[in-house]
């Protein structure tokens, strides 16, 4: 029995998400759940089975000390919602982003320091199989020597979708007027960036531009919802092209090139995706990369997985989980304080670079991710 308490504030689309994911890691429960929307509160709970708090305070003064607190609010109320929940004592795993500005970041990262306490970040999907499976690959050189990287984070023309309709297990409608309104980057980008940085190291420059393509999109009011990137390693790593978009058609696709051929993921959002190597090879004096490829497997058991929902193939419940084996074992967890903090940075200076910003040397650093066990 996991001896970590576990609570949720907020209850929303992504909540149901996670809900479905813990159900997959049957010894952890879940304590206590709080929304300021009353109606959606008394929904969720009923539906999953869980204990409605009367308040945000009552919810964290009840729980015990270094207790983990999910924040699970819409974006603007992030920088908020995990400074109380640190300044109650406990843990904080937020939503991405950690915060909309970077100084608030800083603050909510020395808040923890300062009180022996951990903040950490989604995605968790660094710590899935495919993110695992590529890195390994990339580690041991399988398309050799990692010379160039494209990812793209494209989802299709969303505003032409039928997202009025889009509603979670529960209930909760999806919140079209937060995604539209942060942007796709700091909604979308952390997905490969996690992988990136977990790989390479931090980011040392960020090259970038971002535009609004689609206006009017209900709740927008100017926001970027296309991104393009070019990230360099601090410690040398291959440079970066990263795009994001809810105009150009979908594709999630990862692609390292090597001196050896193409590793490469199609599905960002599946922790069970293949992770291919494609051969370079002459045929009639053409050079090209063998089209099918072949899968790359860890050939040992990984982690619980979740069947698809919606778009996502995703185990959302990795992440919290690991923060708690690493409380419990008294180290950093892998989502957690400078990884988190750095994760931030790059992301808003993507999403806020518009057609001026130039070369953005960044401030923050963190250490490549140490593999998961399973994937060492």
């Amino acid at each position: 029995m996991c001896m970590t308490e576990i609570a949720i504030i907020g209850c929303g689309f992504v909540a149901d998400l996670y809900m479905r994911s813990f159900a997959s890691f049957p010894n952890q429960r879940i304590s206590a759940v709080f929304d300021t929307d009353s109606a959606r509160l008394s929904q969720f709970c009923s539906f999953w089975q869980l204990k409605q708090a009367e308040n945000q305070l009552q919810l964290l003064e009840d729980l015990p000390q270094e207790s983990l607190v999910l924040n699970l609010t819409n974006p603007k109320s992030h920088s908020t919602v995990n400074r109380a929940i640190l300044q109650a004592g406990h843990h904080a795993y937020s939503e991405k982003p950690l915060a909309l500005e970077m100084n608030d970041a800083c603050e909510l990262y020395e808040l923890a320091k300062e009180n022996g306490l951990h903040i950490a970040s989604a995605p968790c999907s660094v710590l899935g199989e495919a993110a695992q499976t590529l890195a390994k690959a990339a580690r041991e050189g399988t398309a050799g020597d990692i010379r160039l990287i494209y990812a793209e984070l494209d989802d299709g023309f969303i505003p032409q979708a039928p997202y009025k309709d889009w509603k979670s297990e529960s209930g909760a409608p999806w919140p079209f007027e937060d995604e539209f309104h942060v942007g796709c980057t700091l909604e979308h980008a952390g997905y490969y960036l996690s992988w990136l940085i977990a790989m390479f190291g931090p980011v040392a420059e960020v090259i970038a531009a971002s535009a609004e393509t689609i206006p009017n999109k209900p709740g927008a009011q100017g926001t970027a919802d296309f991104s393009v990137a070019t990230l360099f390693f601090e410690r040398g790593g291959p440079p970066v092209r990263l795009t994001c978009s809810i105009t150009a058609p979908h594709d999630h696709r990862i692609r390292m090139i090597g001196d050896k051929g193409v590793l490469s993921v199609k599905k960002a959002w599946a922790n069970s995706a293949p992770v291919k190597f494609h051969k370079r090879l002459i045929l009639r004096r053409r050079l090209l990369e063998h089209p099918i490829g072949k899968r790359i497997s860890l050939g040992k058991n990984t982690h619980p997985k979740v069947k698809r929902w919606g778009a996502a193939e995703m185990n959302f419940a990795l992440g919290p989980m690991e923060m708690v084996e690493a409380i419990e074992t008294d180290r950093t967890p892998r989502l957690a304080g400078e990884f988190a903090l750095h994760l931030n940075e790059v992301t808003l200076a993507i999403q806020n670079a518009g057609r001026t910003s130039g070369v953005q040397a960044m401030s923050t650093t963190c250490e490549p991710m140490e593999p998961m066990p399973w994937a060492k």
